[in-house]
C-alpha cells in the first residue's frame, strides 16, 4: 500500500435475481420432499467460487420478511460478498417454488409468494458504484422492459443477463409454463451478454441461429444456449474474445463473421444419479466471472462447463461455493 493512500478498491459486480425457497419432490423418489435455498443462491455460490480476489459481488436482491434472516446468513457466509451489502428485506412473503421431477432433467414448477419487481427509482442509486452487472431473471418479474432499458441507458459496465423465467408465464394455480416473448429484439438491446436454455430459446426464435441473428443485430456480443447434459452452443460477435473487447456499436453496424460452436458437457466425477437443479445458473455465473477475471472466451466456457458438471454432483446451494472450489462440502 502506497504511503498516504487507501487500499485499492475492489471491483464490484451487482447481482440481480430472486431468492427462492425450493420444496423438491421426486429428486430421490424414495425420500420425503427436500426443502432448501434455490433461485439466485446457485449463482451466488458460483460467483463466490469463480470471481478473482480483486472482485466482490453486491447483492441487489430483495427477500421476503419471512426468510430475510436466513438469506442474510447465506450471503454473509460467502467470501466474495461485499462487506457493505446485504439482501433488502421487503414486507411480502418470499418466493417459494414446489419442484416436481418428471425425469432427471425435466421438472415442473409451481410458484407462490410475491416479492415485488424493481422500480427504476429504487434501483438507480444501487448501480452507482458497480463495475459490472449480472442479472438472472429467476422469477421473470424482477424487471420490466422499461426498467431494463433504463439500466442499459445509464449503466456503462458490462451487463450479463440469463433471461430464464422471462419466458415462463404463471398460470392461475402457480404452475410455470413457457410463453413466447413478444419483443425479443427490445430485450436483447438491454444486455451485452445473454443466456437462455433450449426451451427458452424456442420462445424467442425458431432456432439458435434465428435468435443469434436477432441478438447480434441488437448489440449483443455473446449469446449462450445451454443444452443440459449435451453442453452449450455459444455465439460470439466478430472481434469479441474477452470482456475488454466489449463494444456497443451502432445497431446493425457490426461487421465480420459471428463465431459459433457447440461445446460438450464435461464428464461427471461421480457415478450415479446427480441433481441438475441450478446448473444453468452455475454455468452463467462462472462464465461471466471468468470473463471479468480477464479469461478469454474459450477458457471461460471451459471453466463454466466444469463448474456445471461439479454442480450436478452437489445437492443444493448451501456449501456449493466450497465444493466448486474443490474444498470439502457436506452434500
Amino acid at each position: 500500500m502506497a504511503h498516504g493512500s487507501t487500499m485499492t478498491r475492489k471491483k464490484r459486480v451487482g447481482v440481480m435475481g430472486s431468492f427462492v425457497w425450493d420444496v423438491i419432490h421426486g429428486r430421490d423418489p424414495r425420500d420425503a420432499p427436500v426443502e432448501e435455498w434455490g433461485g439466485i443462491t446457485y449463482a451466488l455460490g458460483a460467483l463466490d467460487a469463480a470471481l478473482p480476489p480483486d472482485w466482490e459481488f453486491v447483492p441487489i436482491l430483495k427477500v421476503g420478511s419471512d426468510l430475510a434472516q436466513s438469506a442474510r446468513e447465506f450471503v454473509a457466509d460467502l467470501d466474495r460478498a461485499a462487506p457493505d451489502a446485504a439482501p433488502i428485506e421487503v414486507p411480502h412473503p418470499n418466493n417459494r417454488v414446489a419442484l416436481h421431477y418428471l425425469s432427471n432433467e425435466r421438472r415442473c414448477e409451481r410458484l407462490s409468494g410475491g416479492v415485488p419487481r424493481w422500480s427504476w427509482l429504487g434501483l438507480k442509486p444501487l448501480l452507482t458504484d458497480l463495475d459490472a452487472l449480472y442479472i438472472n431473471l429467476i422469477s421473470g418479474f424482477e424487471l420490466d422492459l422499461e426498467t431494463a432499458q433504463l439500466i442499459r441507458q445509464h449503466f456503462r459496465g458490462p451487463i450479463y443477463c440469463d433471461l430464464h423465467s422471462l419466458l415462463l408465464a404463471v398460470q392461475p394455480d402457480g404452475m410455470r409454463a413457457l410463453q413466447p416473448l413478444p419483443n425479443p429484439a427490445a430485450w436483447c438491446r438491454c444486455f451485452d451478454l445473454i443466456q437462455v436454455n433450449e426451451d427458452e430459446m424456442s420462445m424467442m426464435a425458431p432456432d439458435e441461429m434465428g435468435l443469434a441473428a436477432i441478438a447480434f443485430a441488437n448489440g449483443v456480443n455473446s449469446l449462450s444456449v445451454t443444452l443440459g447434459s449435451r453442453g452449450v452452443i455459444y455465439f460470439a460477435a466478430a472481434g469479441f474474445d474477452r470482456i475488454s473487447d466489449l463494444r456497443r456499436p451502432i445497431l446493425g453496424a457490426a461487421s465480420g463473421a459471428i463465431r459459433t460452436a457447440r461445446v460438450p458437457a464435461k464428464t461427471r466425477r461421480q457415478a450415479g444419479p446427480g441433481d441438475p437443479i441450478g446448473c444453468g445458473d452455475v454455468w452463467g455465473a462462472t462464465y461471466f466471472s471468468r470473463l471479468l477475471a480477464g479469461d478469454k472466451l474459450d477458457a471461460a466456457i471451459d471453466r463454466a462447463l466444469d463448474a456445471a458438471s461439479r454442480n450436478v454432483d452437489h445437492r443444493g446451494a448451501t456449501g456449493l461455493a466450497d465444493y466448486l472450489r474443490g474444498e470439502l462440502s457436506i452434500k
